[in-house]
């Protein structure tokens, strides 16, 4: 499923316009990378959770030549998902 086939699916189920679907969506992704972007953490229960979580420096090689390089150490997105949506797509 790609974004436009989500705002579709959130049009029907939740009985909005394509167009404030998509307004909706956007707010809500906008929203959680501003808020895991300033070092906090987002939770929906029974969904899953967004946090940063550190990588640290660590030596790498490049594939083509194999010369060794240093990557420096940086800070990422982690998603965990909640029990409720883990157990829904173990039952598949």
């Amino acid at each position: 499923m790609n974004k436009t086939e989500l705002i579709e699916q959130i049009a029907t189920r939740a009985n909005l316009t394509k167009a404030d679907a998509g307004r909706a969506l956007n707010a809500v992704l906008d929203t959680i990378v501003e808020t895991v972007s300033n070092g906090d953490d987002v939770t929906l229960p029974g969904f899953g959770s967004f946090k940063t979580t550190q990588r640290a420096a660590r030596e790498g090689k490049n594939p083509r030549t194999g010369e060794k390089l240093s990557i420096a150490a940086t800070t990422v997105p982690k998603f965990s998902a909640g029990a409720t949506f883990k157990g829904a797509v173990a039952k598949k």
